[in-house]
């Protein structure tokens, strides 16, 4: 595999929210809070319908080693605990809660003692952090590395590559005493003397104010990365700040990173300090059809629909609305869907805007291949699951692929090549569980 630095695309930043601050949503009705929005096991309902809730209570408990915890969003009742489909296809358990309106705080949210290496993971499992740049990995396993001597660097993800999300940007310049505390956490606890903060250099006020609030850490250093999508992809990101490449199969950890987003600093620092689980989130509402473009914070479990409302409704009706960036954003297809915790943005964008490609005969041009940042052939990829030659797919590599929209992105004929992709790591993990199947 190679990586080189400038591989990508120049997508159009289009970041037109990044100047407002996040302003916060009245209590919503209800919220329906599912008890998967994490990548591994579900959490396990603890309430039950009648039962009252405040925020900051714990309504889901984490169960197995990659698990979180959910907590209640808003104070009120317990509807019911009911089934709901993501926007991933997945059905899951949720908690839908009654606001009374009060957001009154569970006796529970009190400050935490934390005396070690131990009771740092253990406060950061029940905090209910997972990956808030969209990976929605529990951030408890991220950090649980036992030997932390086999930890070289932390790198903070501030580089928000994606066009229209501004959320993290608004962290970093409105929350950054957080993200120091959180980094002093790691510092500590972690025992790391390395921690990078990489941010795109068309984000200068954040370089600014990272620098500022860092200037006496030693431990700390802020990196001006290019502005390349996908600067933020985690593989990405750890080769363009210390220069390693993470092997296919392997964790980044296994190249002594860790890498974290700067939000999610944020929601580890404020648990430990204030006890305030992960119950909301500040993100990015933007796109063609919406009325008032702004940044907001929001309960965990709002209704998408509460969201739009709260910033003025749609000033066109919305052909497609995402969950995330245009890049690699999933569509919604249900307006009452609720706000996930790894949500970053909800984009909305009118029939002009939301226009596939045309789709044409592939024409071998080349340019997928030429700006995939993993180095990986789109076009032999797409042959090879035409063909559906699992094997073929595997010494091609397609499991490397993460998605990024790169490929489909520069293709001048349209072809649907991250589609392809995702299809074709399904086949190989159906081809390799067969394969395991027979040889037992």
């Amino acid at each position: 595999m190679h990586i080189f630095k400038l591989n990508g695309v120049h997508v159009p930043h289009l970041k037109k929210t990044a100047a407002m601050k996040a302003v916060r949503i009245p209590a919503p009705q209800t919220v329906i809070i599912p008890l998967s929005m994490h990548i591994g096991t579900p959490a396990q309902a603890v309430v039950k319908a009648g039962d009252t809730v405040r925020v900051g209570d714990l309504i889901g408990q984490a169960e197995g080693n990659i698990s979180a915890p959910v907590h209640a969003s808003v104070s009120g009742t317990v509807k019911k605990i009911d089934k709901v489909v993501l926007a991933s296809g997945n059905t899951v358990d949720a908690v839908i809660i009654e606001s009374d309106g009060l957001m009154t705080v569970s006796d529970s949210v009190k400050p935490h003692s934390v005396a070690g290496y131990e009771d740092f993971i253990a406060a950061v499992r029940d905090s209910g952090a997972v990956g808030l740049g969209g990976a929605g990995f529990p951030t408890a396993v991220k950090l649980d590395v036992k030997d932390t001597s086999r930890i070289k660097a932390v790198i903070i993800n501030g580089a928000e590559c994606e066009p229209y999300i501004t959320s993290d940007t608004r962290t970093m310049l409105d929350d950054a005493d957080w993200i120091r505390k959180g980094a002093e956490l790691l510092e500590k606890h972690l025992r790391v003397k390395n921690i990078i903060i990489g941010i795109e250099k068309n984000k200068p006020e954040c370089i600014k104010k990272m620098r500022e609030v860092f200037a006496n850490d030693k431990a700390v250093t802020v990196k001006e990365l290019p502005s390349v999508y996908p600067q933020g992809g985690e593989k990405v990101l750890i080769y363009n700040t210390i220069g390693e490449i993470v092997p296919e199969g392997k964790l980044p950890i296994d190249v002594g990173a860790i890498v974290i987003n700067c939000t999610t600093l944020l929601v580890i620092a404020k648990y430990i300090e204030t006890g305030m689980p992960l119950v909301e989130k500040c993100i990015t509402v933007d796109g063609s059809a919406v009325n008032e473009p702004k940044n907001v914070i929001a309960p965990i479990g709002t209704k998408l629909s509460d969201i739009f409302d709260f910033c003025g409704g749609f000033k066109s009706e919305p052909a497609k609305v995402l969950y995330g960036g245009p890049m690699m954003g999933i569509a919604v297809s249900d307006l009452d869907a609720p706000l996930l915790k790894n949500n970053n943005a909800l984009i909305a964008f009118d029939s002009k805007d939301a226009e596939p490609k045309e789709n044409t005969a592939c024409i071998n041009c080349g340019k997928c291949v030429d700006h995939c940042p993993l180095r990986l052939n789109p076009v032999a990829i797409s042959k090879a699951f035409a063909r559906k030659d699992a094997d073929e797919l595997s010494v091609l590599k397609v499991n490397l692929c993460m998605e990024c929209g790169c490929c489909a992105y520069i293709c001048p004929t349209g072809q649907p090549l991250v589609q392809r992709n995702r299809l074709a790591k399904e086949l190989v993990r159906e081809h390799h569980k067969k394969e395991g199947k027979n040889n037992g």
